[in-house]
């Protein structure tokens, strides 16, 4: 799954993630002070926004770019002399590529919460003191939003049509390696559908989760800070009181409740999951065989094939109906609790509209990064079952034994 897309795998995330905190060492003890001066607008500002530019493209943010990507691009370098495998383009600067491009999604991400909490100030103003903001200004805010969204949303397009090929790339690294051992693997049943279909599905949902989870990392590095300094402005918490950096923990408990409480109720799903694909697998064998041959298919064996496959179908419908039952209960729920924590800050009016708006922003932000794991269930869960598919086929290419079912796969 891994090996034959990524040049030795344990060796590369494990200096992908030293790699990183070395940088980040490096760049927080000190080196983020040498600055240059470096203007990479040379001093231009696009005429919509005269006098405005965003912080995000001032000098000194521009010289954290250059060392980020900078950064990225050695990562590569090393790697082209540690070790080069055929898909070393797309395994190794693939990687590197989107990982920077998540980085610079999260950035804006911070600049439009710093632009929300600007424009929701001017429009509390123009309600409250008729007269005092123009057309030109109000339309001129709105403008300065705009210039950098084109370029935005070129990049979020031109990204999903990069992650397309990046997937199929590492799907044909994962077929062209199975392939080379289909006399051991073709005994395994469902052997064609795990090559065909499961090779696909889990390099999409590996690299559709772990850009997921580094860009919940990077927002929690970048809105962590911001909301912590945000939290001064609330007065106190219900019941509780003030506490220091409040919303911060408020997020951090909102969603680690999330994660216990899905990952318990779910505990089975994995396993049914496993077992589906199973039945699945020996019903579709019969009837491709029934194609050819006469004497196979017949009613009783594709009635028995097809019972097995309603069996674990209705027991799959309900375990997912508790387990949706906690999953949207607690998502739903917990979109009022940034709302019930600003309660009495907003009574005793001590913060802005646009405050308002950046601390529910930056607390949604926070809150939905720490609870990857509680978002992303379902999606786990279909991964552990494809892993425990393909895991098969790594243990008859190693000579080993197949692994056991996983719990709740036999029964439930």
């Amino acid at each position: 799954m891994f090996v034959s897309f990524f040049p030795t795998p344990k060796l590369f995330f494990l200096s992908a993630v030293a790699w990183t905190g070395l940088a980040m060492a490096i760049w927080f003890l000190g080196f983020n002070e040498w600055q240059t001066g470096l203007d990479i607008l040379g001093g231009y500002v696009p005429p919509v926004i005269e006098g405005e530019r965003p912080p995000f493209l001032s000098a000194e943010r521009a010289w954290t770019y250059i060392y980020i990507v900078a950064s990225g691009v050695l990562f590569v370098i090393a790697w082209a002399f540690i070790e080069r495998n055929r898909w070393f383009l797309w395994s190794v600067g693939g990687t590197t590529l989107i990982l920077l491009s998540t980085y610079f999604n999260v950035q804006i991400s911070v600049y439009l919460n710093d632009w929300y909490g600007d424009f929701y100030d001017l429009i509390q103003r123009a309600l409250s003191e008729p007269g005092t903001v123009t057309g030109g200004e109000y339309f001129g805010k709105l403008a300065t939003v705009a210039w950098i969204l084109i370029p935005y949303i070129m990049v979020l397009v031109l990204l999903d049509f990069f992650v397309s090929h990046y997937v199929f790339r590492w799907r044909t690294a994962m077929n062209d390696y199975y392939m080379g051992h289909w006399s051991r693997l073709r005994s395994v049943e469902g052997a064609a559908q795990r090559v065909q279909e499961d090779t696909m599905r889990f390099a999409r949902i590996v690299e559709g989760l772990g850009v997921s989870f580094v860009r919940s990392i990077m927002t929690l590095i970048a809105f962590l800070p911001l909301l912590y300094g945000l939290s001064q402005q609330v007065t106190q918490l219900p019941v509780i009181g003030q506490v220091e950096g409040s919303l911060v923990y408020v997020a951090l408990l909102s969603a680690a409740f999330g994660t216990v409480l899905l990952a318990a109720v779910g505990f089975k799903l994995p396993g049914l999951e496993f077992n589906n694909q199973k039945v699945e697998a020996a019903y579709r064998k019969e009837l491709v065989y029934g194609e050819d041959n006469a004497e196979r298919a017949a009613p009783p064996q594709v009635s028995e094939l097809y019972s097995a496959v309603r069996r674990n179908y209705f027991r799959l419908y309900f375990h997912y109906l508790y387990f949706g039952i906690a999953r949207w209960s607690y998502l739903q729920a917990s979109n009022f609790v940034p709302l019930i924590a600003l309660g009495p800050t907003v009574v005793a009016g001590a913060i802005t509209l646009g405050v308002f708006t950046q601390i529910n922003n930056a607390f949604g932000q926070v809150e939905e990064s720490f609870k990857f794991l509680a978002n992303s269930w379902t999606t786990i869960i279909d991964l552990l079952s494809i892993h425990k598919r393909l895991i098969a086929f790594e243990a008859l290419i190693h000579g080993e034994s197949l692994p056991d079912p996983m719990p709740g796969a036999s029964n439930a």
